[in-house]
């Protein structure tokens, strides 16, 4: 163990041999006696992070075999595991599957703070191109058809001369609360104002354009620059281009997912493709050039003497680019040897004395 660390076995009160259950068990006593919006006392937040940290590392079977040999979690001159799902920020915590306790944190420790306004929804557009278009990169002019602020009322959702006026189920908190028992012991528990939605005021006058919502729906165009090189299944992000939020509340965002279309002749393996062709057992024989295409027009290709059937020629920078940097992949071509089903008297008679040569 680090040398001034203390043993994670002793902070959770369990012997070494301890099993996952009573590992577990431990450690939601001690939660609930430390947890910081329970216990007042200082250094109850230290204590805490510290209980936390040796359950996450004590309910790992890997972790806690590597704590078990080296005396850390992370192998020689490795460090505790951490607080991966953890969050102290007080935005709520992961307790590693414990529920109940994980829904009393939830809804009883609100802290007061007044409910925000919830953004606009995310939107999501779903982008065909050609495989010709993602090599080179495009810029495509979409019609999107969401809502938007209500210049009438500029967001508000009030009439143009009044306002919104306080709410008085809230006054104006956005938030009502309402006392209970519970395993932990009497909490007030916070909740979203039904009357208010959150907002804190209440409309009298709404607008005549968004009917108080804030936001009317229109179509308008967006232009998106769609890079070289992407390919199916990324997604591209337009931010504040999503539905516009209720009552001034941001915008979401717009999500464009892409998916390159199949190429009639080209396969596709990252930045690399593939082209097959095929050549007559002549041109496998004695060699040829052969004009192949490519993303940009033609290349030549040639063919050495004595070419085997299913041979793969390279050339190279004929592919797609590359997202992350501006080199090329290669294009890779598979050749075939075609042979004659039919022969006429005199191809068989030079063939029959190549045989016998």
């Amino acid at each position: 163990m680090a040398k001034g660390s203390r043993d994670y076995y002793e902070i959770l009160g369990v012997d070494k041999k301890a099993s996952p259950d009573e590992i577990k068990r431990a450690y939601r006593k001690l939660a609930r006696q430390y947890h910081p919006d329970v216990n007042k006392e200082t250094g109850s937040d230290e204590k805490f992070k510290e209980i936390n940290e040796a359950y996450q590392t004590l309910s790992a079977p890997n972790k806690r075999s590597q704590y078990d040999y080296y005396g850390t979690a992370g192998g020689p001159g490795g460090g505790p595991g951490g607080f991966e799902g953890f969050d102290f920020g007080g935005q709520g915590f992961d307790f590693g599957g414990f529920g109940d306790l994980n829904d009393i944190v939830n809804n009883f420790f609100g802290g007061g703070r007044r409910t925000r306004q919830e953004r606009g929804a995310d939107l999501r557009y779903d982008l065909r191109i050609s495989l010709e278009e993602a090599a080179k990169g495009i810029e495509r002019e979409l019609n999107i058809t969401h809502f938007v602020s209500c210049q009438t009322c500029k967001g508000s959702g009030a009439k143009p001369g009044s306002k919104p006026k306080q709410c008085s189920t809230c006054k104006g908190s956005g938030q009502v609360r309402k006392s209970q028992r519970t395993i932990l012991g009497s909490f007030t528990r916070v909740a979203t104002c039904p009357a208010c939605g959150g907002s804190g005021e209440i409309i009298s006058s709404p607008c005549s354009d968004c009917r108080g919502d804030g936001r009317v729906k229109k179509s308008h165009k967006i232009k998106v620059k769609v890079p070289a090189g992407i390919d199916s299944g990324y997604r591209l992000r337009v931010a504040g281009s999503g539905d516009a939020g209720r009552k001034g509340a941001p915008p979401g965002d717009l999500y464009i997912f892409v998916q390159v279309e199949p190429h009639h002749l080209f396969n596709r393996d990252g930045a690399d493709i593939f082209y097959r062709t095929t050549i007559s057992f002549v041109q496998a024989i004695l060699g040829d050039e052969i004009e192949v295409p490519t993303l940009d027009g033609k290349a030549t290709l040639k063919i050495p003497r004595g070419t085997q059937p299913n041979t793969r020629f390279r050339i190279k920078e004929q592919g797609m680019p590359h997202l992350q940097h501006k080199e090329k992949g290669n294009l890779y071509v598979l050749v075939e040897i075609e042979i004659p089903s039919k022969l006429n008297k005199a191809q068989e008679e030079l063939l029959k004395k190549y045989k016998n040569a």
